[in-house]
């Protein structure tokens, strides 16, 4: 046997045979790998039944916690531990939530309630008014100009007073046209002679040709000459007239009643005919006229109202649409429609008596169509938008929310005329109403508009609303009490991991 075979080795005298207690057994190494493996697996199984009863007790004891330690500790027992009171102990867990959704508007189940402004809903006369921005414009303004030249010698009005038609307002220097007035008088005197002799010429003649003592082209010739003469004299007496006429220019009057504006031209300052800035503006503004466009699709109705002689009626209001100016009459419309803006104009007429409404002054014009005489009015911030259309927020007599569907229909500033379900008197949500849902229970803030017209019993259903509320939160708590109590009267179960956190 060679020493390089393996089997001729004698073995190590530590190892022990594998015949030696009559079976084969496994060596030492892989039995300590087998019991590692199952004290692991053991670890973990333990870990995880730990870990399935410390979840277990923690969402038992979430609840407890909700309504007090007392029902903490109660929801803590075991099955077998629990009495008939520890029962209804648990029982009455339901108690709170409800009082809690009878609370509704409530936060988290315990926040106080929602708190709205609240408006009543009105029924009563609503007039169909067309809306529109207008300028008001004078009923007349003009500019007064010199007709003739020469220098201004007096001016004989103050900047923004009211003047009448006829009134003196400057002068011209009349002495160039006085002149020329006595040049032209004394042509006429002069021309006036010449035909007074022509006319007794004429007569000589006559009778000498009668007498057969001249020839008839003589006569003839002296009755041109008169006629002649009286062409002339015609001529001069217009001269007269145009002399008197260019001197009247020079007392420059107003040719319309009216405010005048700021001076533009000085006493002493040189002044002709042609000068476009003329003297002074005057504009009529009594009475004066409102200039608005409506949409053409608003004008049939108008021009109907027109034709048949209606005397519609328009108010001007000033820029924030708070003061009404002045009331007046429509007066007509324009003859056409502005295709770039599809507008049409309109004018109307106010006395202005008072001088509310000034020129160029911006106005909100409100033209009266038409009269709803019971309409159903709710403040425009009552109405809500979405996507089942329009509706407002009312409230019962116990301060829940319900949903009204509305119809809009005319509307000004302060209300709007809806077709709805609603009675006078109601109460709508106007602030605080994206916080709502249907049938929640609100607190109102603005008692104004449920005060008004309500006096005892509206006082009687807020104090019966307060009371409402108050029973919700306490029948809540006092669940929680009773059940606190009644699981204290049980047996007592140890605290577990959800009543020491």
């Amino acid at each position: 046997m060679s020493e390089s075979d393996p089997a001729a080795r004698p073995e190590p005298a530590d190892r022990p045979s594998a015949t030696a207690s009559g079976g084969a057994t496994a060596p030492p190494r892989r039995r300590h790998w087998l019991g590692w493996v199952v004290l692991a697996t053991v670890l973990c199984a333990a870990a995880g039944t730990v870990w399935l009863a410390v979840e277990r007790s923690r969402s038992a004891a979430a609840p407890a916690t909700k309504g007090g330690p007392a029902k903490a500790a109660g929801a803590e027992k075991g099955p077998a531990d629990k009495g008939p009171s520890d029962r209804a102990g648990a029982e009455g867990k339901a108690a709170p939530a409800e009082g809690r959704r009878e609370g509704a508007g409530r936060k988290g189940g315990g926040g106080p309630p929602a708190v709205v402004g609240v408006r009543q809903v009105r029924v009563g006369p609503m007039d169909i008014v067309q809306a529109g921005l207008g300028t008001v414009t004078p009923r007349n303004t003009v500019v007064v100009r010199s007709r003739v030249d020469g220098p201004l010698r007096r001016v004989l009005f103050r900047e923004g007073e009211m003047v009448k038609a006829g009134q003196l307002l400057a002068e011209i220097d009349p002495a160039q046209y006085e002149v020329a007035l006595q040049q032209a008088t004394g042509a006429l005197a002069r021309d006036e002679a010449l035909l007074r002799n022509a006319r007794v010429d004429l007569e000589r003649f006559r009778t000498l040709l009668a007498q057969d003592s001249i020839a008839r082209q003589q006569v003839d010739t002296q009755e041109a000459l008169v006629r002649q003469y009286e062409g002339t004299l015609l001529a001069d007496r217009a001269q007269v007239d145009n002399a008197k006429l260019q001197l009247s220019y020079t007392r420059i009057t107003a040719p319309i009643s009216g405010r005048a504006g700021l001076r533009l031209v000085d006493a002493g300052n040189l002044i002709r005919a042609g000068d476009t800035t003329g003297l002074v503006t005057l504009a009529q503004i009594a009475p004066i006229t409102v200039v608005f466009p409506i949409p053409e699709d608003a004008l049939p109705p108008v021009l109907a109202q027109l034709k048949a002689g209606a005397r519609l009626r328009v108010e001007a209001w000033d820029r924030s649409n708070l003061n009404r100016l002045a009331t007046g009459v429509l007066l007509t419309a324009d003859n056409q429609i502005d295709t770039q803006t599809g507008t049409v104009r309109l004018k109307a007429q106010f006395a202005n008596a008072d001088g509310a409404l000034f020129p160029n002054q911006f106005v909100n014009v409100r033209l009266k169509l038409d009269r709803i005489e019971e309409a159903i009015l709710v403040p425009p911030a009552a109405i809500q938008r979405g996507r089942e259309g329009t509706f407002v927020y009312a409230l019962d007599e116990e301060n829940r929310v319900r949903v009204v569907p509305v119809k809009p229909g005319p509307s000004t500033a302060e209300q709007v005329a809806v077709d709805a379900d609603l009675a006078a008197g109601t109460r709508v949500v106007i602030d605080g109403a994206d916080r709502l849902r249907p049938g929640m229970r609100v607190e109102v803030a603005d008692r104004s508009g449920q005060d008004q017209g309500q006096g005892k019993g509206g006082q009687r259903r807020r104090d019966g609303a307060k009371k409402g509320d108050a029973a919700g939160s306490g029948s809540g708590a006092g669940d929680a009490t009773t059940g606190a109590a009644q699981g204290a009267g049980g047996a007592t179960a140890p605290a577990g991991p959800g009543a020491t956190k």
